[in-house]
């Protein structure tokens, strides 16, 4: 199998959530396939992310890595970038036959040697913008999963619609209902306070 340039890219979403998972994606495109309408994650219609999502996942050596908010309190957000890094660079390394570089969106490599990191990667390279597209997608799945689950004890805090970020309406919401368990508890405090 061939790969796409030998390179991984890595993002992530939900890193400025107060609710829900931080997830993190590394892809590996094959060589030779062209997947239409890849951009950044961020200009892309959610219907149209879905379809691109599956296009993906069938074009590529992919590892998504979801973080739950307990994790992120404990040790907290960089910890759990580096180590969600770390994962899907092992990954990598053990599902394919080549020597693959690593291209996280941003400005920081979390001090990890093995990676670059460039700002505004997820819009100028094309695995950056996939591995921006999964972790997306992976996250505004959970969030609405989270809504419409079985019980309604997520429904006053419109994950639907806020997908975890810190709205006015999501922190009214937490004032008036306290945290849930999905809750980072270490970011509440300072979405209180703004």
């Amino acid at each position: 199998m061939k790969y796409k340039d030998n390179l991984c890219g890595i993002d992530e979403a939900g890193r400025g959530c107060i609710a829900g998972d931080l997830v993190v994606s590394g892809v590996v495109l094959y060589d030779g396939i062209d997947i239409q309408g890849l951009n950044d994650s961020k200009k892309i219609s959610p219907k149209k992310r879905e379809i691109i999502y599956e296009q993906i996942i069938s074009n590529s050596v992919y590892k998504i890595v979801q973080i739950k908010s307990k994790q992120i309190d404990k040790v907290g957000l960089s910890e759990c970038i580096k180590q969600a890094i770390l994962e899907i660079i092992e990954y990598m390394q053990s599902s394919i036959d080549a020597n693959v570089d690593y291209l996280m969106d941003g400005n920081c490599t979390f001090g990890i040697d093995e990676i670059r990191c460039k700002i505004k990667a997820d819009a100028d390279t094309l695995q950056v913008m996939a591995a921006s597209i999964l972790s997306k997608v992976t996250k505004d799945r959970q969030m609405i999963s989270l809504h419409n689950g079985f019980s309604d004890k997520y429904v006053k805090y419109n994950f639907i619609k806020n997908k975890g970020y810190g709205t006015k309406e999501h922190i009214k919401a937490i004032k008036e209902y306290g945290l849930s368990d999905e809750h980072r508890a270490s970011f509440q405090i300072k979405s209180l306070n703004k």
